[in-house]
């Protein structure tokens, strides 16, 4: 009898309706990686928060069709890696999605896993690189549900891919496909950009941002000859965050006469982030700033290179 292995892939989430924005923001900040004082000035922080940003982010969510899509993306990804865990294969592969802040729940995928019946679990973020907000988090939330359901199956924890290279040359293939459309590709900056963190999360020890340079070296090796910059998008709230920041080194590009390639390196999946930060704010800036031309290269997504990737880390982090 062939042994049965759950692949439990997770990543942030998002609203699946304009309603479910407030519920969604409020269980974004009432998670203490993200917030970091106890209860119940938490809970109070993260009601007065969600309240006050969900007008905003519904306006956000109604540019893309009133939802996120990151589940629908994540889903093509888990149909493809489950079907390239199977091949050939005597193991019997199977593939769960759950989402830290939205549905669907850890709780709720936990119990789909526990019907199935595992010989052992494989955790996989779908975060290259490892941070206490993410792929941590995300890892707490699915040991406290497993706990409490009884879910007692051997299990084993990717922790990270940064710099790994099926994820850095699949980020680099979509970039060549751009670059071998330019009369110019010197007239071009690449700004490599990623979330950002408050600075004091970094400080005390987060390795994301080394994490995110090194994700960034190992991309330009691949592009030696061209300009580039890592940057940082999304910044909230009054804390300082890691820079430089990437709406300042629009600003830089502007004064240096450069046209922009715009690159997600630490998404693997099109979101509010990409779909209106970069495709529509970042944008409307660059012109704003004078950039003649603004490029930007698509997320990893469900690639067949990126999602053989990560077969072959499931693979090797078998138990």
């Amino acid at each position: 009898m062939s042994k049965k292995i759950a692949v439990v892939m997770y990543n942030l989430g998002g609203p699946d309706n304009l309603d479910a924005v407030k519920p969604f923001l409020f269980n974004l900040f009432y998670d203490p990686a993200i917030i970091t004082v106890p209860n119940p000035f938490r809970w109070l922080i993260a009601k007065i928060i969600s309240s006050r940003r969900t007008p905003i982010a519904q306006d956000i969510y109604r540019e893309i069709g009133g939802r996120s899509p990151i589940l629908e993306e994540t889903e093509k990804q888990r149909a493809k890696l489950e079907m390239m865990l199977n091949e050939e294969v005597d193991e019997d592969y199977k593939c769960f999605i759950f989402m830290r802040y939205w549905k669907p729940f850890a709780k709720d995928v936990v119990e789909q896993v526990k019907a199935y019946g595992p010989d052992e679990i494989i955790l996989l973020p779908l975060y290259p690189q490892y941070s206490v907000t993410t792929t941590a988090t995300g890892l707490i939330e699915w040991n406290k549900w497993a706990k409490n359901q009884d879910l007692s199956v051997p299990y084993s924890v990717i922790k990270e891919y940064p710099d790994h290279d099926f994820f850095v040359d699949a980020v680099a293939d979509l970039i060549r496909e751009k670059l071998d459309k330019l009369e110019n590709p010197q007239d071009y900056r690449l700004l490599l950009s990623a979330h950002g963190l408050p600075k004091k999360t970094i400080d005390a020890g987060d390795p994301y941002q080394d994490q995110v340079e090194q994700t960034c070296a190992e991309l330009m090796k691949r592009f030696e000859t061209m300009d580039h910059v890592v940057c940082y998008q999304s910044r909230v709230g009054p804390l300082e965050w890691i820079g430089p920041s990437t709406e300042d080194e629009i600003e830089r590009a502007a004064k240096d006469d450069k046209n922009i390639i715009m690159v997600p390196v630490a998404f693997v999946s099109e979101h509010s982030e990409t779909l209106v930060e970069l495709d529509i704010e970042y944008k409307e800036l660059a012109d704003e700033a004078g950039i003649k031309d603004y490029i930007r290269i698509p997320t990893v997504q469900d690639r067949d290179k990126f999602i053989a990737g990560l077969a072959e880390l499931v693979r090797e982090n078998r138990l």
